[in-house]
């Protein structure tokens, strides 16, 4: 239990393999402490999301996750791995593993829909014949429920769309965990909710790990088996929508009232 008793905590079963393992990470800028001994452990192919105020260090947490940022103390261990002691080639190598979901999306304007798609093959010199190619785009098109826009550009795509296209290049690599920036950002609730049972469809067919950063309580009932709550730059208390939402504990209670 953490430190009271409406707290919630988890430990997976001690066969169960970590997908992400963050150990007592700390994250200052300057006299601002974003992050305080925050800790947290993420089972292989379980998605759990981060909860918290806008400004309590969900961005940063992710970015420590994929090598952004490097945090004045603490370890981050991808699959057993400690990406706190990996030098640049090394971190890309890693990031090939670990798809990443932009907030903005980050497609480019100038490229059609299947150049964005194909441009995570040629940033990491994946050498693919043009048929095997083809298959990986198709492939990825299909799983997000857009097959044959190929051609489309950005600007031709909704909102809605564009988390798809952005979702289907991130699915491009194969990744064994995806890490979510707030997915629904900008979204109506109907859209957010589709791209919530997307996820959860790309999870169960992939067995990916996930962890989804977001404010939107709707996508993370759908999306996360369990909740990490960034309260205080700690891990306050992690649970299941349902076990949180009952929580007496004031600071708990104010993101479900």
């Amino acid at each position: 239990m953490n430190r009271k008793k409406n707290h919630t905590t988890y430990a997976p079963a001690a066969d169960a393999e970590i997908a992400i393992q963050i150990s007592n990470l700390d994250v200052s800028f300057g006299d601002n402490h974003v992050l305080r001994h925050f800790s947290f452990e993420l089972p292989a192919g379980k998605s759990y999301a981060v909860l918290g105020k806008s400004g309590s260090g969900k961005s940063v947490l992710i970015k420590c996750i994929i090598g952004l940022i490097k945090p004045n103390a603490g370890t981050i261990q991808i699959f057993g791995t400690n990406i706190t002691d990996l030098n640049s080639v090394e971190l890309d190598k890693m990031r090939m593993e670990t798809g990443f979901l932009f907030q903005s999306n980050a497609l480019y304007d100038s490229m059609t829909v299947r150049e964005n798609l194909e441009f995570p093959l040629r940033r990491h010199g994946i050498q693919k014949t043009a048929a095997e190619v083809d298959e990986l785009v198709r492939e990825a098109l299909v799983n997000v429920g857009l097959p044959g826009t190929d051609n489309m550009m950005p600007a031709e795509l909704s909102g809605g769309m564009k988390k798809r296209i952005a979702l289907a290049r991130t699915l491009i690599l194969k990744p064994k965990i995806i890490l979510y920036d707030e997915p629904t950002t900008g979204l109506d609730p109907i859209t957010g909710r589709e791209i919530g049972h997307l996820m959860v469809d790309i999870q169960k067919k992939y067995h990916t790990s996930s962890l989804v950063i977001s404010h939107d309580l709707n996508c993370i009932h759908i999306a996360a088996d369990r909740i990490v709550m960034l309260i205080d730059g700690t891990c306050y208390a992690i649970g299941t929508y349902d076990e949180l939402k009952k929580s007496t504990d004031l600071k708990i209670k104010s993101f479900f009232d």
